[in-house]
């Protein structure tokens, strides 16, 4: 059973009164036995009713309940009782299957899928290469094709990477609010996170150079995720001036760099890898995963890859050399930038007043919350009302403070939808949390 449908009836059981604030819940063990789950299966549960904002667990005490207000019976939904998911970003436009769909078709051919169905490694095929130079290439930047290596999905190419250039028990230096992916891949690695003070632009010198030692870094230069900030062409060589001199390899997150027209971070660095996919510029349920490296780190991120099981599956790799040539891919783009500006547009008219820090050209914004509320808390009462948020503590790198704010990633409802949800979550934000003394 996937833990996020045992998590689903314990929210439920939270939404409706039946498991009431203050509750301990069983230990991890009792939990699974009742529900015949595996004890890590359990554990996942726990995690994501955390992360969620609706239990909290204290160490010796257990797991409880928070605290969350009732919601009144107007509560926002989606048509048909489904929840408004500001939480995952999946910016697909309704039109576009069928475009996808049409450039898809001439893969069906059978000596074009009988091809397709043949494995293939990290290195891909000297057209998909070629293909994926096409599709990264920005702001007068462009990787050599021999540069370009392939994973399954962006995750994988950030895991390919981490695995590559740190060993266990090194250190990756990252942004003290980061992607929260990443936090699971070095627990995973064995990998020790270093947070590094940002400021309006990212990561600053300073930071970098007191860091002490690092085996890598990890940064998003462009369209920060979640905080929405990008670099500075003064700012990205400043940071790059620092990892020359100090000699630490990059690892930058380009995965929003298809909605940013400034050249890379790693275009300035002598050792690193770009990391980029099709998850968000097409879709993730056919996506490919690209690590652009510096040669001398080409064959220790090819064996990552490979040894980790991450290389891609070659139908998605066609289906990303179709969508590159046949300009698929070009006419999503514009279309995914006009609809970004879109949805920044329904932020700044709903939100207008807020401690929101959102760039015009992003699927996502960081929300300062009044401090009225703790973040916990407005995720909880947000997900009674129907609508699905990310509270900051879960991009936030321990020994950080956990910020009082929230990620809103405004990809996936149509645009009705999304201007319903914000204009609750404002009506929300502007009464102060029942809870908080």
């Amino acid at each position: 059973m996937d833990f996020r449908t045992v998590a689903d009836r314990i929210a439920q059981d939270i939404a409706t009164g039946r498991l009431g604030a203050g509750t301990r819940l069983p230990t991890q063990r009792q939990f699974a036995r009742q529900h015949g789950l595996a004890v890590s299966t359990a554990s996942r549960v726990y995690a994501e009713l955390v992360r969620r904002g609706l239990v909290v667990g204290e160490v010796g005490r257990g797991t409880f309940v928070r605290a969350a207000p009732a919601v009144a019976e107007s509560a926002l939904a989606e048509p048909g009782g489904a929840r408004v998911d500001l939480e995952l970003n999946f910016p697909i436009l309704p039109h576009h299957i069928d475009v996808i769909a049409d450039s898809m078709r001439a893969s069906l051919r059978p000596d074009v899928l009988a091809s397709a169905l043949r494995s293939v490694g990290a290195a891909g095929t000297p057209a998909a290469r070629e293909a994926a130079v096409g599709l990264l290439s920005r702001g007068g930047w462009a990787p050599r094709a021999e540069d370009v290596v392939f994973a399954g999905n962006g995750r994988q190419a950030i895991a390919g990477a981490v695995a590559a250039l740190v060993a266990p028990g090194e250190r990756l230096g990252v942004e003290e609010v980061t992607y929260a992916v990443v936090k699971g891949i070095a627990a995973r690695l064995g990998v020790v996170l270093v947070p590094l003070a940002t400021d309006s632009e990212g990561v600053t010198p300073a930071a970098l150079r007191s860091a002490g030692p690092l085996s890598a870094v990890y940064l998003q230069p462009a369209l920060h995720n979640p905080l929405g900030i990008s670099m500075s062409a003064t700012r990205r060589q400043e940071v790059a001036d620092v990892l020359l001199d100090k000699d630490i390899p990059l690892i930058e997150d380009a995965i929003y760099g298809f909605l940013h027209d400034d050249p890379p971070l790693w275009s300035l660095v002598s050792h690193g890898v770009l990391v980029d996919s099709l998850s968000k510029r097409i879709a993730p349920g056919l996506s490919v995963g690209f690590a652009v490296t510096t040669p001398s780190l080409r064959t220790r991120v090819t064996n990552a890859i490979r040894s980790g099981g991450w290389a891609p599956q070659h139908v998605a790799v066609a289906a990303m050399i179709g969508w590159a040539t046949d300009g698929t891919a070009d006419r999503l783009l514009v279309d995914k930038r006009a609809d970004a500006r879109a949805r920044q547009a329904l932020v700044a008219e709903h939100l207008a007043g807020f401690d929101v820090q959102a760039d015009p050209r992003a699927y996502h914004l960081w929300w300062r919350l009044p401090d009225s509320w703790r973040a916990d808390t407005f995720v909880a009462t947000a997900a009674r009302a129907g609508i699905a948020i990310t509270p900051g503590t879960s991009f936030a790198v321990p020994p950080t403070q956990a910020p009082r704010a929230v990620r809103l990633a405004i990809g996936s409802p149509p645009l009705p939808a999304l201007a319903a949800a914000l204009a609750h979550l404002a009506d929300l934000a502007a009464n102060p949390d029942p809870g908080l003394d």
